[in-house]
């Protein structure tokens, strides 16, 4: 896509349109941010199984402090790239992106150790069905989903302050309801997340930002797909031996 495609939107929305069909540009926009989630996801997924069979996957075994210090530094890229997006390149949002998806796939190749190869392949397909049916309820729907998703966010602090607590209480019941919460609130957040993510593209008021927005967008489904794979994994999921 060119700048010479658009031009000012003005009063209308202060954003920017293509000269032929507004529609059209939206489900580019919106594609890029699905495109750039899929790649991360996949590398993602390779890095795990790449980890898994490994020197480095013992070591996290053995290591918590290496663990720890790869989550921290999980966090940390997380809360930068949100923060400071606009502030830096395209080029450099990216490589971040790629950066954290590398170093969530290290973290997550320890499922493969807790769960069967058959399972983790099941509750993925069934991840992927659910999050498309609501990424697409998100991005169709003319109901502002907003209310929703600051619903949502309490819910998901609470249920993170539930985590925690329950590390320490360690009951398998309240780690089952846990799970279900989680499910039912990563579920929603995915429609809402697309909405929110349709808007703020639509708004950019140029294509360098648009561009900027879809690695935010799409780091922010990612999460979405993973919290939402990790908690039906512990409903679907079947342990290892």
């Amino acid at each position: 896509m060119n700048n010479q495609n658009y031009y000012p939107e003005g009063s209308r929305s202060g954003g920017y349109i293509y000269e032929q069909d507004v529609a059209v540009v939206q489900r580019s926009l919106i594609q890029r941010v699905f495109l750039w989630m899929t790649m991360g996801l996949s590398i993602t997924g390779l890095t795990a199984m790449l980890t898994y069979s490994s020197s480095l996957f013992y070591e996290l075994m053995s290591n918590s402090i290496l663990f720890w210090g790869l989550m921290l530094a999980e966090l940390g890229i997380v809360f930068y790239l949100s923060s400071r997006v606009m502030k830096m390149s395209f080029m450099t949002a990216t490589i971040l992106f790629a950066a954290y998806s590398i170093l969530n796939g290290v973290t997550l190749s320890l499922i493969f150790a807790a769960y069967t190869m058959q399972s983790i392949a099941t509750t993925f397909f069934v991840t992927a069905g659910t999050f498309a049916a609501m990424a697409f309820v998100g991005y169709v729907t003319k109901r502002d989903l907003s209310k929703m998703g600051s619903i949502l966010m309490m819910a998901l602090i609470g249920l993170i302050i539930a985590t925690v607590v329950n590390i320490f209480l360690k009951n398998s019941m309240f780690e089952l309801v846990i799970s279900g919460v989680g499910v039912l609130i990563f579920t929603g957040l995915t429609a809402y997340d697309t909405q929110k993510i349709k808007l703020m593209l639509h708004q950019a008021e140029s294509e360098e930002v648009a561009k900027k927005l879809s690695v935010i967008g799409a780091l922010t489904l990612y999460l979405d797909f993973i919290n939402l794979f990790l908690y039906l994994l512990r409903f679907l999921g079947s342990r290892n031996e």
